[in-house]
């Protein structure tokens, strides 16, 4: 699984600060034509599963989620906005990127598709999967013998 921090690997004999921060830009055109994808937490509780997909520096409005039978697709689109500002900054290097992503889940029969929610809060986009009624667990109950 890819996560949202990707780890540099050293350039020359001197994988230090300087060797990353004035190197040749390699590294970093590297990783913006990988696709990156969200790391994503999934719990379970008698009423529902819960999907928590850490994707910051987006909207709201740029995902897209669907159920398609029993797969569930989380995707989004960032077109970066070419920034034509006069400006008298002069960047040295330009680093932020946002890419698209998509993630596919498997869902099970127990998951009232009709009652998927999704929020994005902070960072994280939440989804909350709940349970069919015949899914969740029954209270006991005591049977008389007669």
């Amino acid at each position: 699984m890819n996560t949202l921090v990707k780890s540099f690997r050293p350039v020359g004999n001197y994988p230090g600060l300087f060797n990353t921060l004035f190197n040749d830009g390699e590294i970093f055109n590297e990783s913006r034509q990988r696709q990156s994808t969200p790391a994503a937490n999934v719990s379970e509780s008698d009423e529902a599963f819960k999907i928590e997909l850490a994707a910051p520096g987006f909207k709201k409005e740029d995902f897209k989620v669907n159920v398609d039978g029993k797969n569930l697709k989380i995707s989004t689109v960032n077109a970066e906005e070419e920034q034509e500002e006069e400006s008298k900054e002069t960047y040295l290097r330009k680093e932020f990127s946002f890419s698209s992503f998509e993630r596919l889940f498997y869902l099970p029969k127990s998951v009232d598709v009709d009652k998927i929610e999704a929020s994005y809060i902070d960072g994280i986009l939440n989804l909350s999967l709940p349970k069919r009624e015949e899914a969740k667990p029954k209270e006991p109950r005591l049977i008389n013998v007669g």
